[in-house]
């Protein structure tokens, strides 16, 4: 019995694959410097062969079980590589995922743990095992699968999300904190920290930093509306009132239609907005800080660095490049 099952499906995110596979790999090489057993792991997909990832790459895969059976390994489902919420249906509609969703649903029903990241969290969804449950997926995906699963609840600022046994996590690049998740519950925090220290791998707990807000609407056109207003008034945003007057809604539906679409109320949607625009203006420019707070329209910096550690987790100081001399 292994205890993993990487499940791979064509086009999936090369990048995720292969972090997953090297990750693995690492643990079970480091395992016996922490006195833990080697992780062991199959690479499986619906039709087996060689799967061909997005940008070309091949990956080696058995076939799943013709009579699958209760196991203990944990299932692993890269992102699928769709960056669109439109594109979601058309790939969860074709015949190796149809097949995956069907298997992942068995594999659920038996008792098995699966974990998924990115836009295989739809394909969790397609299989049903995500009702009731607190999940993550891609931030810019998360009002997509607020609309398909309106039985699970959807924090699209959390890296990773832990329910029972399902995990799930945020975009492709995230892939490696849901490995080292469930490395550290199955082999203890020794080897996942290990890990991480020999891979070089920073432990992020939220997406919140790197969320742009203009790609958070999911196509619904208020909601880009909104966001497209708030900049352009920066640094002076507009107040929720001022808002809604101004798209003929009261607050109230303004604030119904927004956490519909977003997950957040519409004051977390100016917040999100001001300091997006601090973040580029912290990476891209020489500005001090004080100056960035008032260009996104705080008072003074002391205001920023408390919302940006309280929304972001961190401090402005964090989003600094260095700008090299001309």
């Amino acid at each position: 019995m292994v205890d993993f099952s990487v499940l791979v499906l064509s086009g999936a995110h090369a990048t995720s694959v292969a972090m997953t596979l090297d990750m693995l790999d690492a643990a079970a090489r480091l395992a016996p410097r922490v006195g833990r057993p080697r992780p062991t792991w199959r690479v499986l997909s619906p039709d087996g062969g060689t799967v061909v990832l997005r940008g070309g790459v091949g990956v080696p895969t058995r076939a799943l079980p013709a009579r699958p059976r209760a196991e203990k390994s944990t299932w692993i489902i890269p992102g699928l590589g769709v960056d669109q919420p439109g594109d979601l249906a058309m790939r969860l509609a074709r015949d190796d995922a149809c097949k995956a969703v069907a298997a992942v649903s068995r594999h659920a029903a038996q008792g098995g743990a699966v974990a998924a990241s990115c836009s295989a969290v739809f394909l969790l969804q397609a299989a049903g095992i995500l009702r009731a449950r607190h999940v993550t997926t891609s931030w810019w995906l998360a009002s997509a699968l607020r609309r398909l699963g309106s039985d699970c609840r959807v924090d699209a600022d959390r890296m990773v999300c832990v329910d029972g046994p399902v995990t799930t996590a945020g975009a492709a690049f995230a892939q490696a904190d849901l490995v080292l998740h469930l490395l550290r519950t199955r082999f203890g925090a020794a080897l996942a920290d290990l890990v991480a220290r020999m891979l070089l791998i920073d432990g992020r707990r939220a997406q919140s930093p790197f969320v742009v807000p203009a790609m958070l609407s999911g196509g619904n056109e208020l909601v880009a509306g909104l966001t497209a207003r708030i900049e352009r008034a920066l640094p002076d945003p507009p107040s929720v009132a001022d808002l809604a007057r101004q798209f003929s809604l009261s607050p109230r539906t303004l604030a119904r239609h927004v956490r519909a679409a977003t997950g957040q109320g519409t004051l977390a949607l100016v917040q999100g907005v001001r300091l997006n625009r601090a973040r580029l203006l912290i990476e891209n420019s020489r500005m001090s800080i004080e100056q960035v707070a008032a260009q996104v329209g705080y008072e003074d910096a002391t205001a920023l660095r408390r919302l940006m550690r309280k929304v972001a987790g961190t401090t402005p100081s964090r989003f600094r490049v260095r700008v090299q001399d001309a």
